[in-house]
Parts: C-alpha cells; sequence; structure tokens
C-alpha cells in the first residue's frame, strides 16, 4: 500500500493507491450446485407417497367413470320415448286381444295419452289425416274387422283432439289420467279372469302383458 499527503492552508492533495483485492478461492460450478441441490431436495419417502397419491386419485377417477358409464347403461332402457313406445305397443296389443274383458274403448284415451310424440307428430301430419281419410273411405263401402275398429278410432281421436287436451301429455295431470285407466282396465281383467294363473293361461296371456305394460309405464310416468 503507497500513501501521498501533501497539505498546504488552501489546497489539500491526497493520493491513495491500494492493490486490489484478488481472492483465489474457487466457485463451484453449476453442476456441482444442481447435484448438491438434486441431493438436498430427494426424499425417497416423498416419492412414494407421491407415487401412492398419484394411484389413489387415478383410482378414484376410474370409479368414477365406472359408475356413470353404470348409470348411463341402466337409465337408457328406463328413458320417457322408450317407455311411450312400450305404453304404445300394449294399447295396440289390447286393442286387438281376445280372451278378456275390459272395455276396450279405455284404451283409446290411454293410447292418446302415452304414445310417443313421433306418433301423434304423424297423426296431425299430412301422411296421418290422408291415411285416416283413405281408411274412412274404405270404411264406407266395405265392413272393417273388429279388431282394427279401435285403432281406426284411435287414429280419428289424435288428429280431431284440441291443443288443450294434448297439451297434459308428459305432465303429471296426464299421468294420473293414464295411471287411473290402467289401474281400471287391470281390475277388470284380473278380476274377470277369475284367477292369476288363468290370466296367463293361451287364449289372455296377450291381453295380461298389455295390461301389466301400460300399469307399470303409468306408474313409471308418475314417479
Amino acid at each position: 500500500m503507497a500513501s501521498l499527503c501533501l497539505s498546504s492552508s488552501s489546497r489539500i492533495v491526497s493520493l491513495h493507491h491500494q492493490k486490489p483485492f484478488l481472492s483465489l478461492k474457487s466457485r463451484p460450478r453449476s453442476s456441482e450446485f444442481s447435484g448438491v441441490a438434486h441431493s438436498a431436495c430427494f426424499n425417497p419417502l416423498r416419492v412414494s407417497i407421491d407415487r401412492q397419491r398419484t394411484a389413489t386419485v387415478s383410482t378414484r377417477v376410474e370409479k368414477q367413470r365406472k359408475r356413470r358409464s353404470g348409470v348411463v347403461c341402466y337409465a337408457a332402457p328406463m328413458s320417457v320415448p322408450n317407455l311411450q313406445w312400450i305404453s304404445a305397443i300394449s294399447c295396440v296389443g289390447l286393442m286387438i286381444a281376445r280372451g278378456t274383458g275390459i272395455h276396450k274403448s279405455f284404451v283409446v284415451p290411454l293410447f292418446a295419452l302415452t304414445a310417443p310424440s313421433a306418433i301423434i307428430t304423424w297423426a296431425k301430419g299430412e301422411y296421418g289425416v290422408w291415411a285416416a281419410f283413405l281408411a274412412l273411405l274404405a270404411r264406407l263401402f266395405f265392413a272393417f274387422p273388429g279388431e282394427l275398429e279401435l285403432p281406426f278410432i284411435a287414429l280419428l281421436l289424435t288428429i280431431v283432439a284440441p291443443y288443450q287436451v294434448m297439451n297434459i301429455r308428459g305432465k303429471q295431470e296426464g299421468a294420473l289420467i293414464s295411471l287411473a285407466i290402467s289401474c281400471f282396465l287391470a281390475f277388470q281383467h284380473f278380476t274377470r279372469a277369475g284367477s292369476l294363473q288363468k290370466s296367463f293361461d293361451q287364449s289372455s296371456v296377450v291381453a295380461t302383458l298389455g295390461i301389466i305394460g301400460v300399469t307399470v309405464v303409468s306408474i313409471l310416468f308418475l314417479i
């Protein structure tokens, strides 16, 4: 170190010279830092815990997917359109079935209330009107079989039904009316059959299946 100081009354000049301080310490390389940090942060217990958590989360997600798919698979057959088609087929079976003592005229409004929307739209459309016109024209000159009378009347009733009546389809009021009609028909059928075993005879099994179909579907509509 060298120092020189000149002092006077008017001016002070100071010169100070110092050698720079040199550090010979070696800095660790970035790879060494990363290795030290990696060794300091690596914890095998934590890795195993993370793996267990990941496995648990994946298992839960897989279970949820299976549950959702199961719900969809079991709920699809019980959808409203499928129930309406079951009810429509059951009503047509009751109209043409033999071996039953029910008043089949009650099946006609039941069909109009529970039939699928596709059938109602077709009946009220141009094709339905033409079908009813041709059927009525043929009825004027030819005799219809007794089994076809009620389907023809059901078609005419669906065409001429006002909007206020058809508007209760799919609502609680329509479900209550359908359930009342189906319960009345079931009471008549099983009472006049004599016993539950006789209702499943070959001559009346079609009517029995139709009664069960409309009754169960009406209950499900109300639920």
